[in-house]
């Protein structure tokens, strides 16, 4: 990893707004086989490193919504490319890295990721 973990501490843990623009059940929209099986949006004013703003993927809701806040559980650092993804849940929801990864394999199939959460930090 290029990035030093510490840097992920004011991230996760902290509570988001995440505007839905692929709701679950819907098609990419420029790579129309890619089909979302859980809601994926943005975070408003925090821009990633490909110069948009933050891509979330929300786990735990099991229908289409257009707005979601909650919790930054994990990050997903891909080495591959230049953005992360934020994994966002409602606190009472506990995934661990293999659901995580599960969930969001449909899309991180096709990069090097690893997921980073909270008790990769406390190790530091």
């Amino acid at each position: 990893m290029n990035k030093d973990k510490n840097q992920y501490h004011h991230i996760l843990g902290s509570i988001v707004k995440v505007i839905v623009d692929r709701p679950l059940g819907s098609f990419h929209p420029q790579h129309k086989n890619l089909y979302y099986p859980i809601n994926y949006g943005y975070i408003e004013g925090i821009i990633a490193g490909d110069g948009e703003e933050q891509d979330a993927y929300i786990l735990g809701v099991d229908k289409a919504v257009e707005v979601f806040v909650g919790e930054v559980i994990a990050i997903i650092h891909r080495s591959n490319d230049i953005e992360e993804k934020w994994v966002v849940a409602s606190k009472q929801n506990c995934f661990d890295k293999e659901e995580i990864m599960r969930q969001v394999f449909f899309q991180e199939q096709y990069f090097q990721s690893e997921i980073i959460m909270k008790s990769d930090l406390s190790l530091l």
